[in-house]
């Protein structure tokens, strides 16, 4: 019994870790930014996918998230905010427990889409 314990203190430990893109995903360039139509596009496909755990307007309420841990990630904070466009691709692509990886379940240029929409989500 003691070992079960442990496993989910351990478990509740890690998932509790800030949530860090490594250096090179920086470098990754966004060819679609600052394209508004890209952001548009991208509006239409977070509210498809994203929307029923990070909330409407980004802050992460949606209501498929409220039992997550991690909480989803709010896009209109000022930590997210300040991340490289790389590095929320980076981090859409691999994923990471709950959040799954969408490098193969959304085709690249709109996972460049809804990084430009996460861009228009600043407080």
């Amino acid at each position: 019994m003691a070992a079960i314990g442990f496993l989910f203190v351990g478990f509740n430990t890690q998932a509790q870790e800030k949530w860090v893109a490594p250096a090179s995903a920086d470098k990754i360039v966004n060819p679609l930014k600052g394209d508004a139509n890209a952001a548009d596009s991208g509006k239409r496909t977070y509210k498809m996918l994203c929307v029923v755990c990070h909330g409407a307007k980004g802050k992460g309420d949606g209501v498929g998230g409220a039992g997550l841990k991690p909480k989803p990630t709010d896009f209109t904070s000022a930590e997210v905010q300040a991340q490289t466009d790389g590095a929320l691709f980076w981090k859409l692509e691999e994923g990471r427990s709950p959040m799954a990886s969408y490098k193969t379940a959304i085709p690249e240029k709109k996972r460049w889409e809804i990084i430009n929409y996460i861009r228009t989500l600043k407080k």
